[in-house]
């Protein structure tokens, strides 16, 4: 908590509530993705709570949830979707912690892109559930797996799913008629589970940031990363043939020296048993914030447009 970002040749200004609430009054914002993407909303909702509360509204979908800030006619929007394509169920014999799912790498999730032409902003961000157990279908077709540990299957890496996925959400955004808001493409924000495999527990146990001398990026977390960026410039280039406005709101760097702001243990009550520590989700108040420090940044960059 006592820890902030501090950008090269420049202050980034504490988060203003009110100033946020006066520049998406009357407009709506949705944040689409995973329980990473989740952690953001949590955060940016509890810094609106020192000016606003909201009431949320009764959501038609499982994966969709609502809130209306009524005083300032602002609704937000959480929409679950890990992977950003279609997923099933997988067979989870020979699987590891997690079963195996079934992804479409061409085949957008319908639960989000179907919503997104009634918002004004729209937040994505995927990234983490790519290095879970997965097979890949491209054209309806088995084309191989990751981590199946099926000796039948051709083993592809997490990093082509990831791109082909990432190719089809963006393309899918791009193809919705009339839709005029804004996309932001929030980046990954690296975990730090040590030398330790995730699965065998990890270690986040540091109270202090690293400096920029000590930081150490997994080199998985830097190749989705690396992935992101590509994909994200090539979908910006398009969407500004169109007229349509994509931002990267980038948190990798700022992000890798935090191994002090996860949940860690800590993030469950001590009477129950946790065999994985989190050092995947941010703590709230925590380094997360400063995600919608970014935001409300980017947003006012945008008025000035």
């Amino acid at each position: 908590m006592k820890w902030r970002w501090k950008p090269d040749q420049c202050e980034l200004p504490l988060f203003d509530a009110a100033q946020f609430l006066e520049l998406v009054r009357s407009q709506s914002m949705a944040f689409i993705g995973d329980s990473v993407g989740r952690n953001q909303v949590e955060s940016l909702m509890c810094l609106l709570s020192n000016v606003a509360r909201p009431e949320e509204t009764p959501s038609v979908e499982g994966a969709l949830r609502q809130w209306l800030y009524r005083d300032y006619d602002f609704t937000l929007t959480l929409i679950w979707s890990p992977n950003l394509v279609k997923l099933s169920d997988g067979n989870r014999n020979g699987s590891s912690l997690l079963g195996l799912l079934n992804i479409y790498v061409d085949k957008v999730d319908e639960a989000w892109v179907a919503h997104i032409g009634n918002f004004n902003y729209v937040i994505i961000s995927a990234g983490h559930w790519f290095s879970r157990p997965l097979v890949y279908y491209e054209k309806g077709k088995l084309i191989g797996c990751h981590i199946c540990k099926n000796k039948n299957i051709t083993e592809i890496s997490r990093y082509y799913g990831y791109r082909m996925a990432l190719r089809t959400a963006f393309r899918s955004i791009l193809r919705v008629p009339n839709y005029k808001g804004v996309t932001f493409f929030r980046t990954l924000s690296p975990t730090h589970f040590g030398s330790e495999d995730w699965v065998k527990g990890g270690n986040c146990s540091r109270t202090t940031p690293f400096t920029q001398q000590e930081m150490k990026v997994d080199a998985n977390n830097v190749e989705l990363y690396l992935t992101q960026v590509d994909e994200f410039r090539a979908a910006e280039r398009e969407g500004r043939e169109r007229g349509l406005k994509f931002k990267l709101l980038d948190v990798f760097e700022a992000m890798g020296m935090r191994p002090d702001g996860h949940p860690y243990h800590y993030g469950h009550p001590a009477s129950k048993k946790q065999g994985i520590s989190d050092c995947l989700h941010w703590c709230l108040p925590g380094p997360v914030d400063s995600w919608n420090e970014f935001l409300l940044h980017m947003l006012k960059m945008e008025g000035k447009d």
